[in-house]
């Protein structure tokens, strides 16, 4: 499988495991360094996977209330040792993708290849200012 594929296919994991809620599947493909800038608090961001998991619970709860996560849009650039990879994904209750049906989360990735694999280094959820 090609680096791009390989990528594409850990964001689409990625994606899936936050929809249903799986942890682990969440967590899988994280460096144990990884840095993650995201919607919610802190605004100095999340450092280290043990913190980068803590921030789950609560968005696995909201998910439950019949959120969706989806990729729409996957964007990846890959080279020998770095890739990054950026995407739009629906994201949002029923109600919340109902009155802005076009409103994307914007993600971005950052990878390393370590121990022959694609982890992610780096993350970042934003959404546009309304």
């Amino acid at each position: 499988m090609s680096d791009d594929a390989q990528i594409r296919d850990l964001a689409h994991r990625w994606a899936a495991a936050v929809h249903t809620g799986d942890l682990a599947g969440v967590l899988a493909d994280h460096a144990e360094d990884i840095v993650v800038f995201d919607v919610p608090p802190p605004d100095d961001g999340v450092r280290g996977l043990a913190a980068y998991r803590e921030t789950w619970p609560p968005v696995f709860e909201w998910q439950r209330q019949g959120a969706s996560f989806e990729i729409v849009d996957l964007e990846v650039t890959a080279g020998t040792d770095v890739a990054w990879a950026h995407a739009l994904l629906r994201c949002g209750s029923p109600e919340e993708l109902a009155e802005r049906p076009g409103r994307r989360l914007r993600l971005t990735l950052g990878l390393r290849h370590q121990d022959g694999r694609w982890v992610v280094a780096h993350e970042h959820h934003s959404f546009p200012l309304s």
